[in-house]
């Protein structure tokens, strides 16, 4: 059985890392949504696409207009991204590593059903902010930012607040439930 899990934001980025680490790339793959849509952007406007993976000023000139755009593109076709980055994997398991909106979440759910897993890792802003998180105001309130913070029930809630041993335990727990659909 396969079995696909949704991340979003860095935060939840190292959280789907770490299970990759734990699974390897004969199981499991890391897919990200951001990278098809900083890929097209890219190309659409003659801009460098691996500057636009990083976290530079370079990429934070175009975040606004490149949010926009990402947002066109999904009015158009809901699963314009999903689609791009599931094409050709053969792993079983599948971390959407930076799922940002209801409508990614619902795209693999009517096209995947029961094996599709939401897994949402919080921290406290403290706890962020002490990571480098600085708030961006019609940036970090846009819906590529917070788009989920009212989904309703993830299947898995993951507390990273910066005690290691409970995020340890968490993770511990959501390995375990993936080896049972393997």
């Amino acid at each position: 059985m396969r079995c696909r899990l949704h991340f979003g934001k860095s935060r939840e980025r190292w959280t789907a890392s770490h299970i990759y680490k734990q699974l390897g790339a004969n199981v499991c793959v890391v897919l990200r949504l951001s990278g098809p849509l900083k890929e097209q952007y890219a190309q659409e406007h003659g801009l460098d696409f691996q500057r636009l993976l990083d976290a530079s000023t370079y990429k934070e000139a175009y975040r606004r207009d490149m949010i926009r755009w990402g947002e066109e593109k999904r009015q158009t076709d809901p699963g314009f991204f999903c689609k791009k980055i599931v094409e050709g994997v053969l792993q079983p398991i599948w971390l959407v590593s930076d799922t940002r909106r209801i409508s990614d979440i619902q795209w693999f759910q009517k096209a995947y059903g029961a094996v599709t897993q939401t897994v949402r890792v919080v921290a406290s802003e403290q706890s962020r902010q002490q990571r480098g998180w600085m708030f961006i105001p019609g940036v970090d309130d846009a819906e590529s930012e917070c788009g989920l913070d009212n989904f309703g029930s993830f299947d898995w809630v993951i507390e990273n607040h910066g005690d290691e041993q409970c995020l340890e335990n968490q993770l511990e727990n959501l390995l375990e439930f993936i080896h049972t659909r393997l």
